[in-house]
């Protein structure tokens, strides 16, 4: 699988669409993904919006819960990378983060895009 480091700064605002749930690895009997660690994953569904009208969801994964994040809220994402992946005819790409964590009212848009602000 071929990873690429995203650049959230270019990005735009990112902003929590679906509040953290817990990523399962098996729906039947509810398990729960866990990464390399055996920490649980959880998946964020976030808004990127670039060019003034386009928006795209993208499902984040982190490891471990994020606290404190709601839909609607402005998020910072630290670490970004996308993932190609392939499987049989399926093809697409997923994202994963180091962290996701929520942005404080008030601070500034250029933080929120993760510029040091």
């Amino acid at each position: 699988m071929q990873s690429i480091p995203v650049d959230t700064a270019r990005l735009g605002v990112l902003r929590c669409a679906i509040a953290p749930e817990a990523k399962l690895s098996n729906p039947e009997t509810q398990e729960v993904k866990r990464d390399r660690d055996g920490n649980p994953v959880w998946t964020v569904a976030v808004t990127v919006r670039q060019d003034g009208r386009r928006i795209s969801v993208i499902e984040i994964a982190v490891s471990g819960q994020p606290k404190g994040i709601e839909e609607g809220q402005i998020v910072k994402v630290t670490g970004l990378t996308a993932f190609m992946w392939s499987m049989g005819d399926r093809h697409g790409v997923s994202f994963r983060a180091d962290a996701i964590t929520p942005v404080p009212s008030g601070s500034t848009v250029a933080h929120a895009k993760g510029g040091d602000a």
